[in-house]
């Protein structure tokens, strides 16, 4: 058994009387039951058909201490001289395992049938566990009857899952084992066995939840359970819970016990360790083991909290006597969506992602749907199509709202600190590190969404701590042995072909599959079927963050022929630029910057595009051709505009037909402006 186990079995075992005073109390009943020290066992064997409807009757404690519970142990006790014992709540021995040394079954009496209570066998591991209720240990000569006096036994109770005491486990041997190894052993089997009886009675139409000091022993039988109906109501739990909470449990609400919510334990993925306060004072980690049979329950919204029944007087749906009868249409009732007023300032309703395109809300809603499951999502775009205003929505429209949405720039950070960066680290780690440690951008978004862009660009031994972390759900500092676990939604993000990527060599073909759930291609600006709309719909919002002009039909239609190669941050761009150099007045080319113009003469000059060229200030790179048509040079006719205005930028643009930015780069300002 687990060092750390035996530990916990023998700091938080309670005692209600000293072993002593146990040994002492039955000493006296076998006196009261007029027997002597001389006296010879009296095992009131049961007859062969009687003890067949016995282990018929016990058939699944049998079955569940023999075929899952036992196997854990069979190193230890293969090397053992011993023999496992389990009996009835009677004392009737049901079955036996192991290879004693005692001799034959006539010596021991450790046989199918035979009865082991202290009235008829004296003081004994299982007879007096029996009549305390409670795991004991009965040393040889702290045996009653002298011809027991040969051996040392080891009992400990099993309770089923309505507390009732439904039989015992015992370790009995003539060798002189290590005492307590073996009573820490019996006592663990004997949980074993609960543990598993609650999960026979319970695991497929109800939530379970172990719970542990630690979280590499969740999956110990040293755990605590707790068993919650769809409401969070605790139907059921281990004998170690109610020690370790020190509190009846019997049809608590787990927010009384954890700091958690029911509808939080409902969509936390499967297996993946929580860290919660018990009561505001104890830390636990926690593993959710949600039904295996998802039970089919038609809703009933009359159990609300809100809902208030109609009185009998209601006439809703009906009209007064003597009206002909009419029915009430049904009205159905929504589902609570959040609105733009309750949305962080920088995030966009999830509605208003797309504006027509039937690509983009196809993506949008199917995005929406996985935020709940424990699916990562890969998104594919160019640089600039808006991958992290998706994930902001997604993330605020989802049930991790409340908690952080983490963006780490893959590209963004030094390869050196990558891994520092990402899982955090121990004060003194390295040369350079922080003094009180970091903890970690993905420890920052436990429990909340963990976004990762640019994911191509991950160092591959980075990759690696990824994966392992996205397998395990556990972070390791740098410089730490501690494991902290983490429930993150991913969602990652890449322009790269990651699957050419594999093939060269430059990104790991397995952590592609762990990071690939829901793989969805944002397109780019250019090809969206919604671009005038969402170019309206960008520029209002700029309108709103600071008073701007407004947009003609012939800007729009400027707006929507350019090929927008940085996409959505370029249009974002050249908007801001355009709207502060207008400074309110209407949106003209000349606002624009040069760079923009530059593009549709790119795209113009390009054989690849057949479109017409689109007329433009950018041809006026040399030269300027003023209000009445005539050309002359740029670095000539803007000094003499800005002349003509007395500096007023925005009139020497308009005048000369070319943007602000133009007007600066020409204009000598030193010379011209006061």
């Amino acid at each position: 058994m687990p060092k750390e186990e035996q530990k916990q079995i023998n700091e938080h075992e309670l005692h209600t009387e000293s072993h002593k005073e146990r040994i002492q109390a039955s000493w006296y009943r076998c006196e009261q039951f007029g027997l002597d020290h001389t006296s010879q066992p009296d095992f009131a064997t049961l007859g062969k058909g009687t003890l067949n409807d016995l282990v018929d009757q016990h058939r699944s404690l049998l079955e569940t201490t023999e075929n899952e519970v036992l196997p854990y142990y069979e190193n230890i006790l293969s090397n053992s001289a011993c023999m496992i014992v389990l009996a009835d709540r009677q004392g009737h021995v049901l079955n036996t395992w192991g290879q004693p040394r005692f001799g034959s079954a006539a010596e021991h009496g450790l046989v199918g049938g035979n009865q082991w209570t202290e009235k008829g066998v004296g003081t004994n591991a299982i007879g007096t566990a029996l009549m305390t209720g409670e795991a004991i240990q009965v040393g040889r000569d702290e045996h009653y009857l002298r011809a027991n006096r040969f051996m040392v036994g080891s009992a400990s109770p099993i309770y089923n899952t309505k507390n009732d005491l439904v039989g015992v486990l015992d370790i009995s041997s003539d060798a002189y084992l290590p005492q307590d190894h073996t009573f820490g052993m019996v006592k663990l089997m004997s949980l074993s066995v609960e543990n598993r009886l609650i999960f026979s009675a319970f695991q497929q139409e109800y939530f379970i939840l172990s719970f542990n000091t630690n979280v590499v022993s969740l999956d110990s039988h040293w755990s605590g359970i707790l068993v919650l109906d769809e409401n969070g109501t605790i139907v059921s739990a281990n004998r170690r819970a109610e020690v370790v909470l020190a509190r009846d449990l019997a049809l608590l609400n787990i927010n009384q016990i954890f700091d958690i919510e029911m509808r939080e334990i409902k969509h936390h993925p499967v297996s993946l360790p929580l860290k919660l306060m018990a009561m505001g004072r104890y830390q636990f980690y926690v593993k959710v083991i949600p039904p295996t049979q998802q039970v089919m329950r038609v809703p009933d919204f009359r159990h609300h909290s809100e809902y208030v029944a109609p009185s009998p007087q209601s006439s809703i749906g009906t009209a007064k006597t003597g009206d002909a009868v009419k029915t009430s249409a049904p009205v159905k009732a929504s589902a609570p969506v959040k609105t733009s007023a309750s949305l962080p300032e920088n995030v966009i309703p999830l509605d208003e992602l797309h504006h027509g395109d039937e690509r983009v809300e196809r993506l949008v809603r199917q995005a929406h749907k996985i935020m709940e499951k424990d699916i990562p999502i890969l998104i594919h775009g160019e640089t600039g199509a808006g991958k992290e205003i998706f994930v902001r929505s997604l993330h605020y429209h989802s049930s991790r709202a409340k908690e952080m949405l983490v963006a780490v720039n893959c590209a963004a950070i030094p390869a050196e600190l990558v891994e520092s960066e990402l899982f955090g680290y121990e004060k003194g780690a390295f040369t350079g590190a922080q003094n009180r440690g970091s903890i970690g951008l993905i420890r920052r978004a436990h429990r909340g969404t963990l976004f990762l862009d640019e994911i191509g660009e991950m160092p591959m031994a980075v990759q690696s701590r990824l994966l392992r972390v996205l397998q395990e759900r556990v972070v390791t500092p740098l410089g730490s042995t501690e494991t902290y676990p983490v429930d993150i939604k991913l969602i990652s993000a890449t322009n790269r072909h990651l699957k050419e990527e594999i093939k060269s060599g430059q990104f790991r073909q397995d952590l592609y599959y762990r990071i690939s759930g829901l793989n969805i291609e944002l397109p780019a600006l250019r090809k969206r079927a919604d671009k005038a709309a969402l170019i309206r719909y960008l520029h209002k919002r700029l309108r709103f963050e600071e008073p701007g002009p407004d947009l003609s039909p012939k800007m729009l239609d400027l707006l929507v022929s350019h090929p927008w190669p940085g996409n959505m941050r370029q249009l974002a761009h050249v908007l801001k630029v355009g709207m502060a150099m207008a400074d309110e007045e209407v949106l003209e080319e000349w606002h624009l910057p040069d760079d923009f113009f530059d593009d549709l003469e790119a795209m113009a000059s390009s054989p690849e595009q057949t479109q017409d060229r689109i007329p433009s200030t950018a041809t006026e790179a040399t030269l300027g051709r003023g209000s009445e048509g005539v050309e002359a040079p740029l670095e000539e006719m803007i000094p003499y505009l800005l002349g003509k205005f007395k500096g007023n930028v925005t009139q020497t643009a308009k005048a000369a037909g070319v943007s602000r930015n133009t007007v600066y780069k020409y204009g000598k300002l030193k010379n011209t402006l006061n």
